[in-house]
């Protein structure tokens, strides 16, 4: 039997380094495998979430139209006559274009004093009276409203003060698009995890969890969208859009 010559103090630091590097490399593999073994179970129990969408074109059926006329004069009492006179135009210039007088509600008379003001201090001294009055129209005819209010210039043109803020258009059935859309979104979801999960080899399974979006009601081919939900006015067309994300199960 031979004897083995004691190790070098270079070939003990050695041997020690081997033996760590062993017991990490067993350590790291081990962790590994337990990171593969979490990470199949949580492809087995996870699902997919995606994002369904459905839209359709709608056209208004209510309009909201307000006019106000605003002006200044010398005196209070020249300021409400004026306002009175040119409140009557407007009004017989929408009777004349087929707005009936129940679609009209004029707003109070009001008037204010324009003080004057050197280096920010009130002089008491009183430069002139301002006073407005609205008027608004509320109807169904969108199509007679958009047109007066495209030839609201002609009375301008007589000396009439009046400010046309425009029309601003409704959808009174957006309470009955909600729920269509929303089933079209859903569908639209189920679709794309369909075509998603197929990719992969897998199946969609069962809906795990819904959450509805906010509705946008913008102008047609319009990119607009909001977190609150976007709804415009300006215009009679309109697309309505819904939105769902919906988690579905994976097999």
């Amino acid at each position: 039997m031979t004897s083995q010559a004691p190790m070098t103090s270079t070939e003990r630091r050695q041997s020690i380094l081997y033996i760590g590097i062993a017991l990490i490399l067993a350590v790291a593999l081990g962790g590994g495998l337990v990171k593969v073994g979490a990470g199949f179970a949580a492809r087995n129990t996870n699902g997919i979430t995606v994002t369904g969408s459905a839209k359709t074109e709608a056209t208004a059926d209510n309009v909201v139209w307000t006019l106000n006329v605003s002006l200044t004069r010398p005196t209070v009492a020249e300021a409400v006559t004026k306002v009175g006179n040119d409140v009557a135009s407007v009004s017989k210039y929408l009777a004349e274009g087929g707005i009936p007088a129940d679609a009209l509600t004029l707003g109070s008379v009001s008037t204010y004093a324009n003080e004057q003001y050197v280096n920010g201090n009130n002089t008491g001294k009183i430069l002139n009276y301002r006073a407005s009055r609205d008027v608004v129209v509320r109807s169904k005819d969108v199509q007679l409203v958009s047109k007066l209010s495209q030839g609201i210039g002609t009375i301008l043109q007589q000396g009439v003060t009046v400010n046309n803020y425009g029309p601003q258009y409704y959808l009174s059935t957006l309470p009955k698009l909600r729920p269509q859309l929303l089933e079209e979104a859903m569908k639209d979801a189920k679709i794309r995890a369909e075509a998603i999960t197929k990719a992969v080899g897998g199946k969609v399974g069962s809906v795990q969890s819904v959450r509805s979006g906010v509705f946008q009601v913008t102008t047609p081919d319009s990119t607009m969208t909001q977190d609150t939900g976007a709804y415009d006015t300006s215009s009679i067309e309109k697309t309505v859009t819904s939105t769902v994300s919906v988690t579905f199960s994976v097999k």
